[in-house]
């Protein structure tokens, strides 16, 4: 679906497994497993159920508390799915009015539940906002889009790709949000590195105060809160399109961030890593991309997964989310993410010194958004066919000698 360029792709996948740190915990053993030896990922085969049709360019999902899914269509429109009586066939939210969907890639972007919609119903959602197309997060009463409140802005005129737009709570409490590196190509603005926008980044702020005028405030531990002429809200840097990203249980991210024109490219940062520079337009992945915009004695935080175009016929990676569920304990850990042309079932997991990666299968065709469930169990949206399909595990047995 969206912030993707036409790119030249071409044979079979070829996958890196990138050394890095120790992870914080290890996969849960499944049953009759001894601990301290995980399911080898090729023994894991993702399985994709279709539950429900007729979408509109579906391009985020969420759940919610009491079992639905909240899927935002691209239009401005949000539907509701549950697994016992299905998608609604109406709305539970409009937001047509006020969002600027004149290009592939602008539109209704992201969309999350408060930490505490249980009791409030409050949405939070990100958008390109007419007339211009500025990149705009806001929150809102489920089903009140005339109480609708905008939070925070960025403009983003010139060109219609490169919105980032996912929004997402972490277990800090605080309010994340991505946004693209302002569009076209080989970073127009030089925005990955410039410190003194908000494009190509990821922001934290905290949505449940404000300070002055502004309906939000800068957590005090925000990097760059000291720095002259940065961006106080800004938490991570250095990336060109995070058109999706995840927060798994221990407050750390993964990132999926779409390449130029020929890597694609999953980041994990931890919780303690705030201020990271994830190397855009310096780096494309590792491979340096724009040596002009690689500045001596800066560090540069590298995925800890990427693949090729030109080797896996991929053109997009659509960022995922990290297996939490129960169902199928021996997933449990492993991050899933996809890519929009290949569609490849890309499965990373960290260990102890390395993240280790393999290719368990495929998606339906367009992949745009992963979610999880109230029960950890995970969800995908199909594009163009309109298609919303439950995620499921099988594991293969062992191969014997």
């Amino acid at each position: 679906m969206t912030q993707r360029h036409s790119r030249t792709v071409g044979m079979l996948a070829g996958l890196l497994v990138l050394v890095m740190s120790a992870p914080l915990s290890s996969p849960a053993p499944a049953s009759g497993q001894s601990r301290g030896r995980p399911v080898p990922l090729a023994e894991l085969t993702v399985v994709s159920e279709q539950v429900a049709y007729g979408l509109r360019r579906p391009i985020a999902i969420t759940g919610l508390p009491d079992g639905r899914m909240l899927i935002a269509e691209k239009d401005g429109t949000v539907r509701s799915y549950h697994p016992d009586t299905g998608l609604a066939a109406d709305p539970v939210l409009d937001l047509t009015a006020r969002v600027d969907n004149s290009d592939n890639e602008r539109g209704l972007l992201g969309i999350t539940p408060a930490p505490d919609f249980a009791r409030t119903g409050m949405l939070y959602v990100s958008y390109t906002s007419r007339p211009a197309g500025a990149l705009t997060v806001a929150r809102l009463p489920i089903g009140a889009p005339e109480r609708l409140q905008v939070l925070l802005t960025q403009e983003h005129a010139e060109y219609g790709n490169h919105n980032g737009g996912q929004v997402a709570f972490g277990r800090d409490g605080y309010l994340y949000w991505s946004t693209g590196d302002g569009g076209h190509a080989n970073d127009p603005y030089k925005a990955g590195q410039n410190l003194g926008t908000l494009l190509g980044k990821i922001v934290r702020i905290d949505v449940s105060r404000s300070c002055g005028a502004k309906p939000y405030c800068v957590p005090a531990g925000n990097p760059f809160v000291r720095t002259p002429g940065a961006r106080p809200e800004i938490w991570l840097y250095g990336l060109r399109n995070p058109w999706r990203f995840s927060i798994d249980v221990d407050n750390s991210l993964w990132i999926g961030d779409v390449g130029q024109g020929l890597v694609e490219e999953v980041n994990h940062v931890r919780s303690h890593q705030g201020g990271s520079n994830l190397g855009w337009s310096c780096k494309e992945g590792t491979p340096v991309f724009d040596p002009e915009q690689c500045r001596p004695g800066v560090r540069y935080v590298d995925p800890v997964f990427e693949y090729e175009h030109f080797m896996t016929e991929g053109c997009s990676v659509t960022g995922g989310v990290v297996y939490r569920g129960s169902r199928t304990p021996e997933a449990r850990g492993v991050y899933i993410a996809s890519d929009y042309c290949n569609t490849n079932a890309f499965a990373v997991r960290p260990r102890p010194g390395v993240y280790e990666s393999a290719t368990i299968g495929s998606f339906p065709t367009q992949p745009t958004a992963f979610a999880a469930d109230a029960q950890g169990e995970l969800y995908v949206l199909s594009d163009l066919p309109g298609f919303l399909s439950r995620v499921r595990f099988e594991r293969a047995a062992p191969a014997t000698r």
